[in-house]
């Protein structure tokens, strides 16, 4: 017993406790609305892995999860009861389902709690409004931490600079690296860095690929809270988590 008490003491809480995706966001019986689009980037005949990994973190707190494309949504608000507690939603979709999914519901996405559970969240918070503050020439690092074959609809690559340019009215440059492929230029040359969601790595290896990032003062942001801020959601998205002074 001594020898194991010392073993927890030596080891980071990480290397033996999990962490829930949604923990103090849901309890037992709580329903959960996951809204999941399907696109040319979705694969065939599956789910994507963090659609995945929230239907089994709602299992794991003993709670009810439902699961539709955005076509279904509104249908399955008008006629499903009990109404859901937390809708969470992929990003690419996050303007239309904000639209449709009463004020009074808790609304984010996969992105965003994922940020949540082992991104850098407070500095993605932080980082995000420099959105506002692009300036023609900019250049944007867009990190993605899997090495997934790009589709025409690829959210980091085509999608999400789409939204920027047309937010920011600027003419932005974008780099895109993938896994854990070195920076093409220095850090400092980058007016932001946006992070993806970061489904397939640990928290630690999220962290220490933003390190550099943070410690060089650049503004950083994830892809979810990205698209909130530009839908005028960002408030609504990220309050849950913010913490209360």
């Amino acid at each position: 017993i001594d020898l194991t008490k010392q073993i927890i003491k030596t080891l980071p809480p990480t290397s033996y406790q999990r962490k829930g995706i949604l923990t103090g966001l849901i309890k037992k019986n709580s329903v959960v609305l996951l809204v999941a689009p399907i696109d040319s980037s979705a694969p065939e005949g599956r789910l994507i892995l963090p659609q995945v990994q929230l239907i089994r973190d709602v299992l794991d707190h003993d709670a009810i999860t439902i699961v539709v494309k955005e076509t279904e949504l509104e249908y399955v608000l008008k006629n499903v009861y009990p109404k859901p507690d937390l809708v969470v939603t992929d990003s690419q979709v996050f303007d239309y389902v904000n639209s449709v999914v009463d004020d009074k519901i808790p609304l984010t996405s996969f992105s965003i709690v994922l940020a949540r559970l082992k991104g850098a969240f407070e500095d993605y918070v932080k980082g995000t409004p420099k959105l506002d503050k692009l300036k023609d020439g900019d250049r944007i690092l867009m990190l993605e931490s899997c090495s997934h074959q790009p589709t025409c609809e690829d959210i980091g690559r085509v999608k999400l600079p789409q939204m920027i340019r047309k937010y920011s009215k600027k003419e932005i440059e974008f780099d895109v690296v993938a896994g854990l492929s070195p920076f093409p230029k220095p850090i400092e040359e980058y007016a932001m860095v946006i992070q993806c969601g970061g489904c397939v790595a640990t928290e630690k290896q999220l962290q220490s690929r933003l390190l550099p990032v943070i410690e060089a003062k650049v503004p950083v942001s994830n892809y979810g809270i990205s698209i909130a801020y530009m839908n005028g959601i960002f408030k609504r998205a990220t309050k849950m988590f913010v913490k209360k002074p």
